[in-house]
């Protein structure tokens, strides 16, 4: 890996870019910076996000404040028992002067889609959702309807209340590139939360930040993907990791083919955010828990012995010898 340690691609104008979306996104959330990294990580990768955490950890903030400083059309749903498909897609209306039926598209047709609580709609709404996730498209009536080129799905999801929640299926989560799970801030940062309360700043800075990139910037950021160098060793080594998920006695159900094109792309986005046009262990050491964590199901043995998903992965992380 000696040749590759020097850069191929100039990437000081990306990398300024990234800086100034780091210092923006400080200004209005504390702390948070690996889930923030994560957040980016994700945006870079062309995939959907599945956010989980108690209420008030700032995680619907988070995907305003990135969707405004990537200045993308912003939508947000907010899902419920009673959620129908024609309240996520939107629905055909009769036009009195033409006496035809003409498209009104619903909150899903943006750039970012922020659907808070995701697991609260019953499985119609979740199907409906399911092919925009997929296909990057919605079916109404027969007719294709296209998303944005930068169409990403923010998701949120408490992992404490469960009464009136629906389980989301395996080929759903399986869609998410990534799930993470946003901490409790430390003393320091509650206290820094507090202060910025205390002297009203706390939301008012968000009206006022000046987006960073656009549509285009994006979109050239992301086709850097293809220029980023992987040795074989670093695929054999995502592959071997993926393997063992399929092979561990702890796990019922391991990560799928697409789980480790995920993996792949996940750790190429990373190291482009690392200012870096190759990618080192640490790329994927960084982004395995977050893209494969969801994709697991253990076994009922496992979760009587106290075993989480996370331990699991961190077991086979350790198992896995490294590339030199």
């Amino acid at each position: 890996m000696e040749e590759n340690l020097q850069p191929r691609v100039d990437l000081t104008a990306f990398a300024n870019r990234v800086q100034m979306l780091r210092q923006q996104i400080a200004t209005v959330i504390v702390g948070q910076t690996d889930v923030i990294d994560l957040v980016l990580t994700t945006m870079l990768a062309d995939g959907h996000l599945l956010i989980e955490g108690v209420p008030g950890v700032a995680k619907t903030l988070m995907a305003r404040v990135v969707s405004h400083l990537i200045d993308a059309r912003f939508s947000r749903l907010q899902f419920t028992p009673d959620l129908m498909p024609s309240d996520v897609l939107g629905t055909m209306v009769l036009n009195m002067q033409t006496s035809r039926f003409d498209f009104h598209p619903g909150p899903v047709f943006a750039d970012i889609v922020l659907v808070d609580e995701i697991n609260r709609a019953p499985a119609k709404t979740q199907a409906a959702l399911f092919e925009v996730m997929e296909e990057r498209q919605a079916t109404i009536d027969g007719v294709s309807h296209p998303m944005s080129r930068m169409f990403t799905v923010m998701a949120t999801q408490n992992p404490v209340e469960q009464e009136g929640t629906y389980r989301l299926p395996e080929a759903q989560l399986d869609r998410f590139m990534m799930k993470i799970t946003v901490p409790y801030p430390t003393l320091s940062e509650e206290v820094e939360i507090l202060m910025r309360h205390q002297q009203h700043t706390a939301l008012a800075q968000l009206s006022i930040l000046s987006p960073v990139l656009g549509i285009d910037d994006l979109t050239a950021c992301r086709s850097l993907l293809s220029q980023v160098v992987v040795e074989h060793s670093l695929v054999q080594y995502i592959a071997l990791l993926v393997q063992q998920t399929r092979t561990s006695p702890l796990v019922y159900l391991g990560a799928s083919p697409r789980a480790a094109v995920a993996l792949l792309r996940a750790s190429k986005a990373h190291a482009l955010l690392q200012g870096r046009d190759f990618v080192i262990p640490d790329d994927i050491q960084c982004v395995a828990q977050a893209v494969l964590s969801h994709r697991l199901l253990l076994t009922a043995e496992a979760e009587m012995e106290g075993h989480t998903t996370v331990s699991v992965l961190t077991q086979i992380m350790q198992q896995v010898q490294v590339p030199q």
